[in-house]
C-alpha cells in the first residue's frame, strides 16, 4: 500500500477567458489566445495560489493554456513545458462553430450509461472520451511517479477536465461545469487519484 507522504499534490487548472469563451464558439485543438479578461484572470489565480510553491509546472501546447501557466508561475521562476497529451478535445468540423450546435449530442450522451459515454463519437473527427481521458491519465501518472512528495502545477482545458471529472467519479459533470481558471486539487501516487478540492466547478446537483 502507498505511504501519504508518497503522494504527488497536482493543481489542475483551466486556462482564463478568450474570445472564442465569450463568444461561444468552440474551439478544440484550434490556437486561440487570451483575451484581457483572461489574463487578469490568470494574474488573479497567481495572487490566490502565492503561497503554494510549485515544484514544476506543465500545460498544454496550446496558447491559451501555455499563456495562463506562464503567468501563474511567474513568480515562481519556473519554466512551463508544454505537451499535447493534454491538450483539448479535438472536435474536427465543429471547432469555430456555435457551441449550441453540440447540445443536441450532450443530449443523446446524457442518456448513455459509463461505458457507452466513453465510446460516444457523434461525428467524424470527434475525440471520444475513452481516447481523452486514457492520454489525460497517462500524462498524470507519469507526473505523480516523477513528482512524488512534490506539488505540480498542470494547466489544460474544461472539455478534459471534464471527462476527467466524470471518469473518477460517479456525478455527472456536464458541458459548461467548468468555468475558466476552475482547478481541480488532486493527491496521486501515480495509480489512483483522489480530489481534494473543487474550486471553480458547478455541482451536478445545482
Amino acid at each position: 500500500m502507498s505511504q501519504a507522504n508518497n503522494y504527488c499534490i497536482l493543481y489542475l487548472i483551466r486556462h482564463g477567458q478568450t474570445d472564442w469563451n465569450v463568444k461561444g464558439i468552440t474551439q478544440g485543438e484550434t490556437d486561440i489566445p487570451l483575451n484581457s479578461e483572461g489574463i487578469k484572470q490568470a494574474h488573479d489565480l497567481r495572487k490566490t495560489l502565492k503561497d503554494i510553491q510549485f515544484d514544476a509546472v506543465f500545460s498544454s501546447d496550446l496558447i491559451r493554456a501555455k499563456r495562463t501557466a506562464e503567468i501563474i508561475a511567474a513568480d515562481q521562476e519556473l519554466a512551463v513545458a508544454t505537451t499535447t497529451l493534454i491538450r483539448e478535445r479535438r472536435y474536427g468540423k465543429q471547432e469555430g462553430e456555435d457551441e449550441r450546435i453540440l447540445q443536441k449530442f450532450y443530449e443523446t450522451w446524457k442518456s448513455l450509461n459509463k461505458k457507452e459515454r466513453a465510446k460516444y463519437k457523434p461525428f467524424p473527427g470527434y475525440e471520444t472520451n475513452e481516447k481523452l481521458v486514457s492520454r489525460f491519465i497517462t500524462f498524470l501518472r507519469e507526473v505523480a511517479v516523477a513528482y512524488s512528495k512534490k506539488t505540480v502545477l498542470i494547466v489544460s482545458h474544461g472539455g478534459i477536465m471534464r471527462a476527467f471529472l466524470n471518469h473518477l467519479s460517479e456525478e455527472t459533470y456536464l458541458d459548461g461545469a467548468i468555468s475558466n481558471m476552475a482547478y481541480i486539487k488532486l493527491k496521486s501516487d501515480g495509480v489512483d487519484f483522489f480530489i481534494k478540492e473543487l474550486k471553480g466547478i458547478k455541482n451536478p446537483h445545482d
